[in-house]
């Protein structure tokens, strides 16, 4: 086994326990509060745009103020998160709302979830800042 292999390799088993886990809560999500045929995908957006509040909380955390084991951001980040969000399906509800007839609720969901998403982690990330670097306890 290649030195490479053994620093990479317990990365690759958090990213992959991390992704199982996030995929199976935006899963559980989408059974809990299914979208309407036709209907704007109230439960993808959400689940999109709470993913990258989550994101911007998390990289100030784990970059800006806590001094965190190697494996945190891969797990939380990459992992949980990445298999949270779901950018895949925001492409296939476009998609399909503009196949199936639906062009105005394509095309709003199609602007709305990325102005949604960014403006999420800019303010999480804001907010963040100002809570938790108040609490930042000296190294």
């Amino acid at each position: 086994m290649t030195q490479g292999w053994r620093v990479q390799a317990p990365v690759v088993a958090v990213v992959a326990l991390g992704g199982g886990t996030g995929a199976a809560a935006r899963y559980a999500a989408a059974l809990w509060w299914p979208a309407r045929s036709g209907g704007f995908p109230w439960t993808t957006f959400w689940v999109n745009v709470a993913g990258c509040a989550a994101m911007g909380v998390l990289m100030v955390a784990v970059t800006e103020v806590w001094d965190v084991h190697r494996l945190v951001r891969p797990f939380l980040g990459t992992g949980v998160l990445g298999g949270f969000t779901t950018f895949s399906t925001y492409a296939a509800d476009i998609r399909a709302l503009l196949a199936d007839g639906h062009p105005g609720t394509g095309l709003a969901y199609l602007a709305a979830t990325p102005l949604a998403a960014l403006t999420a982690v800019w303010l999480a990330s804001w907010a963040a800042r100002r809570t938790l670097k108040r609490r930042r306890i000296p190294g």
